[in-house]
């Protein structure tokens, strides 16, 4: 357990790999289970962020996630936490359908949306702004009077969200964040600039425990 003094840290979980994944398929709400690769991939993830002392673990309702979060409980025998505000973005019509597909049908809102834009996915899905709304609201509430490390297991689109959310910028500007690979993880933690965020990214797409920065980079 970290220590009650400890800083808040958010631990921002990707699940591993699944076969939908590799085919380029969008996932969103569709409960597809992790391929052979990704039991892998967060078997040996687990056994890093295990490091972390984790306090608590909440993870997506989805099985991809859920199979994610139980390689961590199994090292550290904490107990799951299960929140279907972590899932991936509802994809409408895309779900199921390869990225050429789903370009070749709606060409001019696929283009948008994967640039970064903020419309509804595959027509009858979700706004990434609704994502972030959802799911940012887990993370503030669950940190609300908390010391410690929390490590939400979630996807890949809903952490650019919660990112470019969470930081304050523009949702024009979201795009901007770099996608997180199969089992690595983004780090948030408390800041004391007044950046207009209380939070500052610490680690993205991370495979390894953060290392101390040095210089004029570092943040105090």
């Amino acid at each position: 357990m970290s220590e009650l003094n400890s800083p808040i840290r958010v631990v921002l979980w990707r699940h591993g790999q699944t076969d939908w994944n590799v085919e380029n398929r969008f996932q969103g709400h569709s409960d597809i289970a992790l391929n052979k690769v990704g039991e892998y991939q967060v078997r040996a993830a687990a056994k890093v962020l295990a490091a972390l002392n984790p306090d608590r673990i909440i993870s997506s309702d989805l099985i991809r996630a859920q199979s994610t979060a139980a390689a961590l409980s199994e090292i550290t025998k904490i107990k799951v936490e299960i929140n279907a505000d972590l899932r991936e973005t509802d994809g409408g019509l895309w779900e199921g359908k390869l990225a050429s597909e789903n370009r070749a049908s709606h060409g001019e809102l696929f283009a948008n949306w994967y640039e970064g834009g903020d419309e509804a996915a595959g027509v009858t899905g979700e706004r990434r702004s609704d994502v972030a709304k959802r799911a940012v609201a887990v993370i503030e509430k669950e940190t609300t009077n908390f010391s410690g490390t929390i490590v939400f297991v979630t996807h890949g689109g809903t952490v650019r969200s919660v990112l470019g959310s969470i930081l304050k910028l523009p949702i024009s500007q979201w795009g901007v964040i770099g996608g997180l690979s199969n089992a690595c993880w983004s780090i948030l933690e408390l800041t004391k600039h007044h950046t207009g965020s209380k939070w500052y990214l610490a680690e993205h797409n991370a495979g390894s425990l953060p290392e101390p920065v040095f210089g004029d980079d570092a943040v105090n």
